[in-house]
């Protein structure tokens, strides 16, 4: 009768010992000039991960969070540290294109999956296998605002700022160049700009002789919001357009009234969540911040984590990073937080951008623009 009472005690004990716990990665600027982003994302990583906090087979699954300081370097160590230190099984980060290669390429040769929540140039999954995106890329959102600003406002003269330090924002202009031209219009100058400026009234005043229909800025979101104060403040008062690089509350908060109608591409709208996931993401969220509005990044950095789990979730070890690596690739029809995911095999995923204008210092929604 004892060897009977003993049998379920020893299963328990067996399970016990066979759940383990499972690493990811999250490497994301959380100080320095664009700390905005990743704090925005981890917000939605980490409310992902209170969620879903075990996979299906009882395994928990921790966040490891370090931060970049918004650093190429301080990215590369990142990614290192999270890959030999701490065995990660999956990363997720960084936030911007130029810092995401840096972990791309160090993760290449690890082969460990990296999942990206807003890098948005088009080359970071040309250049590695070892890495997919929630997000859409700079050839298409250049497209979006190149077409939308021709065809549906009539814009024909644009003046673009170009930050030669960051590949999103030489990626985007690309495109949006290319796309523009197509649509019959004309680039009329291109400035360079450094990271970091914040002087901008020489360029102000030239643009505002130049007197172009509108001004591209595929720049991040601190010298988007100076430039806008400095134009407003000499009477530049022309449309002004940036990608997903100002989807953030911060940049409303640095650009104050000289943002007013200033419009950029998007990836989701919390007024019109698109999925139940999204829904049900927006209530948790509200009920745990006591916001009541979310960011683009907020959804996108949760979307990273679903993914990944997702993905662990079909694998017979979760841990096996190149079967988490195919799985990500092969997701089809994914419900997440920021809509629906359908993944190509290069890690890019198909689906729609939203263009959003500033009014009375919110992010109001104007279109959808479907690929």
């Amino acid at each position: 009768m004892k060897k009977y009472c003993l049998l379920p005690m020893a299963i328990a004990a067996l399970c016990s010992v066979s759940a383990k716990e499972i690493k990811i990665g999250a490497i994301m600027p959380m100080s320095g000039s664009i700390a905005a982003y990743g704090q925005t994302a981890y917000e939605g990583l980490s409310l992902a991960n209170k969620l879903e906090p075990t996979l299906k087979n009882g395994d928990s699954v921790k966040i490891v969070l370090i931060d970049t300081k918004g650093e190429k370097v301080e990215s590369a160590n990142a990614a290192s540290r999270l890959i030999s230190a701490e065995k990660v099984a999956a990363i997720v980060g960084e936030l911007i294109s130029t810092n995401t290669e840096q972990v791309a390429s160090i993760a290449e040769k690890a082969k460990i999956t990296v999942v990206a929540p807003a890098a948005t140039n088009d080359k970071l999954t040309q250049r590695n296998n070892f890495i997919s995106r929630v997000c859409f890329t700079d050839s298409f959102q250049g497209a979006v605002v190149a077409n939308y600003a021709y065809q549906t406002l009539g814009l024909k003269k644009a003046v673009i700022l170009v930050d030669q330090a960051q590949v999103y924002s030489l990626g985007l202009s690309k495109t949006f160049e290319e796309i523009f031209a197509k649509n019959g219009g004309t680039v009329v100058k291109k400035i360079a700009i450094s990271s970091g400026n914040k002087d901008f009234k020489a360029l102000v005043s030239q643009i505002k002789s130049i007197n172009p229909d509108m001004i591209f800025l595929p720049i991040y979101h601190p010298e988007a919001s100076m430039f806008a104060r400095q134009a407003k403040e000499i009477g530049l008062n022309k449309p002004m357009f940036s990608g997903d690089g100002v989807a953030n509350p911060t940049f409303l908060e640095l650009g104050g009234a000289a943002v007013e109608g200033y419009m950029f591409t998007d990836t989701f709208d919390y007024e019109a969540p698109p999925t139940q996931r999204s829904r049900d993401f927006i209530a948790a969220y509200e009920k745990t911040s006591g916001k009541k509005d979310m960011a683009s990044f907020t959804a996108l950095g949760a979307d990273a984590y679903f993914l990944i789990i997702d993905a662990m979730n079909g694998c017979e070890n979760p841990e096996d990073s190149v079967c988490i690596n195919n799985r990500i690739k092969a997701t089809k029809n994914f419900e997440g937080v920021s809509g629906v995911i359908n993944m190509s095999s290069s890690g890019d995923p198909i689906r729609s951008a939203v263009i959003k204008e500033v009014k009375d210092g919110k992010f109001v929604y104007k279109a959808t623009v479907n690929p």
